[in-house]
This record gives C-alpha cells, structure tokens and sequence, in this order.
C-alpha cells in the first residue's frame, strides 16, 4: 500500500526538475548564444505482484529523470550593426581562450577589441584563430592580436591619365594636370605632366613635359603625341636637334633641348654670328617655326667670354633649346646649323618614365628601379583624346599609397576579418577558427555562456567556417537564445498538472492510510 506514496512523490521530484529546466530556459530567454534544456523521463522499474515472471501482473515503482538534454538548434539572428559581433549559422562553435590557455567553446559571438587590441569574448577571453600571410592563414591556433597592425606603404609604379586636350589651342598653348604618387616610404609626390600645342590648329601634335614636385624629369622617352583627324591618339613623336656639320664659325656649341616636344618640325636652323667683337646673333628657323625668338647672355671677357643663346620656338619665352659654349673672343662672323628632327611612331604604347636622377628625402626611391610607367595601352589604361572641347582631365589614376593605421574591421561569411585603414587599403589580417563534436549534447555547460569539452562529446575537431559541415557566419549580428517562449509556457502547464495530480496521489494515500489506522479503533 505504501508503495502509491512513494510512486506519488517520485513524480512531484520529477515535475519538480522539470519546472527548473523550465525556469531555466526562460530565464535566459535574451542571453546570446543559450542553447534551451529538455526534461527526458522514465519509468522506474516495476515489481511483480504475483510472484511470477509474467508482465501481465507488474506495478510500476514511479518516474525517474533520465536525461536533461541540451538543444542545440540555432536561435534567431539579431543584427547589431557591430562589425565584430558574429553568429554561426550551423554547428560549429567559437573557440576561446582564459588566461591560463584553457580552451572553452560557445555560441555567444559577442567579441571586441580589449585595451591590448586582442580580440575578446564577454568574459574576457580571447577569440582563437589564425593569422593571415600573404592571403593564406597560417601558424597554430592562437590568439587574434590586432594592437601593432599598420598598412604598408606601396610605391608608385604605374600611373595613366584620362583628359582631352583642345583641338582649337593656339601654338604654344598649355594644360596642365597633377595626381599625387607615392616614393617607396609612403611620401607623397606630385607628379605634374604638361601638354604644349605645338603646331598650328588642326596638325595634332602636343608635346609633354614631366615633373616630380618642382623638379623636371631630365630625360623623356618620346617628346609628344600625335592625334588623327577623329581625335584620337595615333602614336608618339621623338624631335631631335644635332650639329650639322663643322659650320664656319670658330668655336662649336654645345645644343641641350630644354622641351623636345616643342620640336616637331624637320628642317635646317641655322645661327648667323655678324663679325666683329660683340657681334650680334640671329637665327633662321624652318616653316612652322614662324614665332620663334632667342636671346643671348655673354659671361666672361676677352678670350675666356663664352656666349649662351636661349632658343623659345613658339614665342612664349619659356627656353625649348639652349646653345652654350659659344666663344665671342674673334672678329670674324660666320654661321652654324643644327637639324632638327620628328620622328613620328605610329601606334600607342606604354611610357617609362626614368625618375632615379632625382633625389627622395630618406634615401626613398620611386617606380620600379626608379622607373614609373604611364599606362598608355594596358587593359585599364586611361585614353587621352583631342576634341574640339575644352580641355578637361576625364579621370586620374596610379597605384602607390602610403601607409596607413587601422580604422575599422569585417568579418565575411568564412570568418576572415579583414582591417581598413587610413590609407584606404583592405588587408585579410586572420581567420576566425570553429570547433565541431561528434557529440556537442555531451559538453559540459560551464556558465557564462561556455561550454567544456569532455569524454562524452568527444575531442573538438577544428575547422575555417564554411568547411566540413561546421557552420558559415554572419557578421554584425549575433544569434539569440534558441528558448521557445510558447512551448515553454506549455510545458509549464504540464509540469503544473503534472505536479497537481502526483499530489493528489500522495494526500489520497495518505487518506488511505489513515482509514488503515482508524480500523482498530
């Protein structure tokens, strides 16, 4: 007979537990990462009545708890905005750290950056993964620092420019453009190209002039473009001025082309000293010359005088060609001749731009061996067109930057978190890690939103996300408790009956009893 209140009391222990798990659950019903309990029962094992083996007279002794399992499917995604918040979207885990380099597991991807730059969970400790070399993650499990990360500089070793220049420029006419580069410890330069029309209207030749800063490159590999009748680019030109033979003066002069690109008409320029000394010079140039002037500086006295002629072909008064050496100590006049010469070459191709002649504060260098390529005919080159328009710059463009200190972070779908920097750079810096159990119903909860590995889930199998079935992420987002308010609420209500009817069994056997007791009275 009192096996009933027993029996009866074994089921209020058991409504009992369940109504903790319950509880439980809905406690953390807005913890990140909570992963919900379910209450499994039993039978406790039943007697026979009669002795024998039959199942046909057995009595069963109550209810047992058996099992209070955790659930692991995955909670509702929660957007943040907060790019280092991280949900997993499948069955994996984060790995964290304590201090003492024990590992821990969870779901709760709430991490930030401590004053030390690691990236940490809630608790304090810190997120593992791998860092990122050259584009692959690499090294053993470990903490992710982020405190000393900086954007190297790159130099600049490529640059195009996308402009039109006006068909309708008089002779001698200028555009300039600039667009900042970078020497090889991230400095910035301004590289300045100058277009000077060189012919009349309608020819199509534009001579080019670069500097660094304030400082001309001395030597050009071309002196100018070349346009067809469409207004498009057709090649280059090279114009050149050499000594035509001894000519009749006495002494010879040595011709620096100051602008190359302004030559770019063919034809004999000749020098005509009068006789006497302190002659005076003239010049006669070829068709298309038609504005040139000179003017001449005489250094020194008597037989050590030295004349330098400064040649401007167009007018404008800036030197395109500079004739020094020329020696003023005789009485005799007389002539010399230089040629000049365009070469024209048909089709477009790349520039290389020699820079190593100029001189970088700290030893800095620039280009590639000091030389910096103008992209001219690469798939992603920019074009250079003469239109009937107004000379425009269309669009600049050159690799380089400088370096650059950490502005922000995100982390993509395979948990690689990438750094954005000052520079305007991206850098894959590491890789989040995830573990994955045979068995994750066998970890141990350890608070704090962690779980422990033991004997029961089996040895943590570590992946990147995205692999072996172990989960994707979802950055700036967290995943929420996966607690179902509704099936709780009902479970609640079973527990409750549960417990109600079980009590009703123990005060029925109780009264029971007591009519027991009263028969010998």
């Amino acid at each position: 007979m009192g096996s009933a209140l027993w029996t009866g009391i074994s089921g209020l222990n058991a409504s009992s537990k369940e109504l903790d798990v319950i509880a439980n659950n809905l406690a953390n019903t807005n913890t990140i990462g909570f992963k919900a309990g379910t209450t499994y029962f039993a039978d406790v094992l039943s007697q026979s009545i009669s002795g024998g083996a039959s199942g046909t007279m057995q009595v069963g002794r109550g209810v047992s708890v058996t099992e209070i399992q955790t659930q692991f499917s995955t909670g509702s995604f929660e957007s943040t905005g907060i790019a280092t918040d991280v949900a997993i979207d499948g069955d994996g885990f984060f790995i964290v750290n304590d201090a003492d380099d024990a590992s821990y597991y969870t779901r709760a991807g709430a991490f930030r950056l401590n004053n030390e730059g690691l990236l940490v969970d809630t608790n304090g400790y810190m997120v593992q993964g791998k860092v990122i070399v050259n584009g692959t993650p690499s090294g053993a499990l470990d903490d992710i620092a982020l405190a000393d990360v900086q954007s190297e500089p790159q130099v600049t070793s490529t640059f195009s420019i996308g402009a039109n220049l006006n068909s309708d420029t008089a002779a001698g006419g200028q555009y300039n453009t600039s667009q900042t580069i970078y020497d090889s410890l991230g400095s910035e330069h301004t590289l300045n190209t100058t277009f000077t029309k060189t012919e009349s209207s309608g020819s199509g030749l534009w001579g080019i002039q670069v500097s660094l800063d304030s400082t001309p490159v001395a030597t050009l590999p071309v002196s100018g473009f070349t346009f067809d009748s469409t207004g498009a680019m057709t090649g280059t030109y090279t114009g050149t001025a050499a000594l035509a033979g001894a000519g009749t003066l006495n002494g010879a002069a040595t011709l620096t082309p100051d602008r190359p690109g302004m030559v770019y008409q063919t034809g004999a320029m000749t020098l005509t000293r009068t006789a006497g000394i302190g002659g005076t010079w003239s010049i006669t140039v070829p068709g298309g010359y038609d504005n040139a002037t000179m003017t001449s500086e005489t250094t020194g006295t008597g037989a050590t005088a030295v004349q330098t002629i400064r040649v401007s072909l167009d007018g404008s008064g800036t030197t395109d060609l500079t004739f020094s050496g020329l020696e003023d100590a005789f009485d005799a006049g007389g002539t010399i001749t230089y040629n000049l010469t365009n070469t024209p070459t048909t089709g477009v191709s790349d520039l290389n731009i020699n820079m190593s002649g100029i001189t970088l504060s700290g030893g800095a260098t620039i280009g590639n061996g000091g030389t910096v390529v103008w992209n001219m005919a690469g798939d992603d080159h920019l074009d250079i067109t003469q239109y009937a328009s107004a000379s425009v710059v269309r669009s600049l463009s050159a690799d380089g930057y400088s370096s650059g200190s950490l502005k922000s972070l995100s982390i993509d779908s395979n948990g690689i978190i990438s750094g954005f920097f000052t520079n305007g750079q991206s850098t894959e810096l590491a890789q989040l890690m995830l573990a994955k159990f045979t068995s994750p119903w066998g970890l141990q909860k350890m608070g704090d939103n962690l779980f422990g590995e033991t004997i029961s889930s089996g040895e943590a199998v570590i992946n990147y996300a995205g692999q072996g079935g172990i989960g994707s992420l979802t950055s700036n987002s967290l995943e929420m408790s996966n607690t179902d308010i509704a099936t709780e609420f009902i479970k609640m209500i079973t527990a409750q009956k549960a417990y109600q009817a079980n009590a009703k069994v123990v005060t029925t056997e109780s009264d029971m009893m007591q009519v027991l007791m009263n028969i010998k009275q």
